[in-house]
């Protein structure tokens, strides 16, 4: 395991080769960046002293007519009420975005039937660059392929440890779910995610991204994102990922619904480890 020093140069270097943000063009967009998975886990206790320093200072900003929180009011300014995909503030990438999980079950962060005899379990980081390569490159052919017909569920997981906008990135994740709309928005982020660390997802970014999501209440989505839940589910993801010792993102676990999972994506980032592996388990399901 390499040490966090180690595991921060490798994420730096995955970031400083990669390409512009790329497009939602489905399966075959560009091929992949190839790159060692980021170290994740720096320790339980630093890990909840992080989440409880940035929270504080993210929660206890702002303030004044915009209102405080992690979005604010003034955040919303200009976007429409309903977000929609064709408006003329919605991100390049949008309409596709939102096509692709049109008509399949979401519930939450699972999306598929519920009933599926293999589930998918998919550790990400909203700031992770290779997390993007997957939701762009690879994501959409496995949805296509394995979930739209009920053979996969697939359970998303927003995990944070890159950085500050990590945790309050996630939250509207977290947020958009509640309206069960979080895999459009989180296809949409990383369809126009920048430079990690860069500090690009601020609260109108956030909010932006939201506004091109085909019927989120946005007002509705604003007070999730500010509220306590978003933040406690944060947590719950991050002990599972301490409990199943997730080391990176993205990491993508395999198996029987309701039995035991295998991580699938092997010591370093391999997509096609993952079709592999739900081969593998559809063929046994």
């Amino acid at each position: 395991m390499p040490s966090g020093k180690r595991a921060r140069q490798q994420r730096q270097q995955t970031a400083a080769t990669a390409p512009p943000p790329v497009r939602s063009k489905g399966v075959g967009g560009r091929a992949r960046q190839a790159s060692p998975r980021a170290l994740a886990i720096g320790g339980g206790v630093a890990l909840v002293i992080v989440i409880a320093i940035v929270l504080a200072v993210v929660l206890g900003s702002g303030g004044g007519s915009g209102g405080s929180g992690v979005v604010t009011k003034s955040d919303l300014d200009g976007l429409p009420a309903i977000g929609n995909a064709s408006s003329q503030i919605a991100l390049q990438g949008a309409p596709d975005a939102n096509s692709l999980f049109k008509g399949i079950p979401q519930k939450g962060l699972v999306l598929g039937d519920p009933k599926a005899p293999v589930t998918m379990e998919m550790f990400v980081d909203v700031q992770c660059p290779v997390c993007q390569d997957y939701e762009v490159n690879h994501l959409p052919g496995v949805v296509k392929k394995y979930i739209a017909d009920g053979k996969v569920q697939l359970q998303l997981k927003p995990w944070a440890f890159i950085g500050s906008q990590s945790f309050t990135g996630r939250r509207a994740v977290f947020a958009a779910a509640d309206q069960n709309k979080g895999f459009e928005y989180a296809k949409l982020l990383y369809d126009n995610q920048q430079q990690e660390r860069s500090g690009w997802l601020t609260g109108r970014q956030m909010a932006i991204i939201a506004s091109g999501v085909n019927g989120l209440n946005l007002s509705e989505w604003r007070d999730a994102v500010n509220a306590s839940a978003s933040a406690s589910s944060g947590k719950e993801v991050d002990k599972l990922a301490a409990q199943k010792k997730v080391q990176g993102t993205p990491t993508i676990l395999v198996g029987p619904t309701g039995g035991n999972l295998q991580e699938a994506t092997g010591s370093t980032y391999n997509p096609d480890a993952v079709i592999q592996a739900l081969n593998a388990a559809v063929a046994n399901s």
